[in-house]
């Protein structure tokens, strides 16, 4: 069991897809991106969708939720190779003992349909909340800027798959970089979409960052390897380069979402850069 400050933690499996390996790594050339994440016949990799979820004795908090059922029944659940029987939110939820009713807060990096798909889900042909006691934090900038969306967005963005939640109202818009619990901020980010959002839980002694599409996987640290989905991919290198400098001083954890294989991993600096290293699963933390 890990816990931080008054929270413990538990990483939530809720399912794989598949991207492009080319958008994923941008400029790189294949012969390099392939050797560290090998493709299918299609080009595509495998992907995590990794949650992240905290337990006090005030709060159960989920850190973006995953796909959910956006693509159930067309033919977009083939075309991202959606693979819930490697595990799904709702099982990896009962494998810590929580409900969905058990949720008073969940965190939404941004709205693209791979983090946010699962906050509603379809219920008698009507989409509703998945966590119908949860408030849901997202940046008010980033829920304008994906409402009125842009062309190359615009098939990340979903808005079926979140505008139920402001319908509701159940969404809190936050404004900017800071506190939202005890232990646990935010800080901004602004290359991969506009007004993203990683978290950094800490309880002075040890610190734990989800980093989201800042840092997708393990394998993104470097410079030049961002991702053609970022819509500012030279403001992706600036922001990385000083959140890894700022990582590696202070020795942050960072906590991958999308990397299949690497949950956690600690930073180093070498005469190529910062890299990870000592990477583990999150109950090793």
């Amino acid at each position: 069991m890990t816990t931080i400050g008054s929270y413990t933690l538990h990483s939530i499996e809720t399912g794989r897809f598949g991207l492009d390996g080319g958008a994923m790594f941008g400029i790189v050339p294949k012969p390099l991106w392939s050797g560290k994440m090998p493709p299918d016949d299609d080009n595509r990799i495998t992907l995590a969708m990794r949650c992240l979820l905290l337990q006090s004795e005030e709060r159960t908090v989920l850190i973006d939720c995953g796909l959910g059922d956006v693509f159930d029944g067309t033919k977009y659940r083939d075309i991202y190779a959606v693979d819930t029987e490697h595990s799904s939110l709702d099982g990896s939820l009962a494998d810590v003992g929580v409900q969905r009713e058990e949720v008073t807060d969940a965190i939404l990096t941004h709205l693209h349909f791979d983090h946010c798909g699962g906050a509603t889900r379809e219920v008698n042909g009507e989409r509703q909340p998945s966590f119908p006691n949860a408030t849901y934090h997202v940046q008010r900038d980033h829920w304008r800027w994906a409402v009125e969306s842009n062309p190359k967005e615009r098939g990340s963005f979903r808005t079926h798959t979140f505008e139920p939640l402001e319908r509701r109202g159940q969404v809190r818009k936050l404004d900017g970089e800071g506190h939202l619990f005890p232990g646990v901020e935010v800080m901004l980010a602004n290359g991969h979409t506009h007004a993203q959002q990683m978290v950094k839980i800490a309880d002075g002694t040890r610190v734990l960052v989800y980093a989201a599409d800042l840092l997708p996987t393990s394998h993104h640290l470097a410079p030049a390897w961002t991702m053609a989905y970022d819509v500012r991919p030279l403001v992706t290198i600036d922001e990385k380069q000083t959140f890894l400098e700022r990582a590696v001083d202070a020795e942050w954890n960072l906590f991958f979402e999308h990397d299949p294989d690497v949950e956690v991993a600690s930073l180093e600096k070498t005469d190529r850069g910062i890299t990870t290293c000592d990477p583990r699963p999150l109950r090793e933390l």
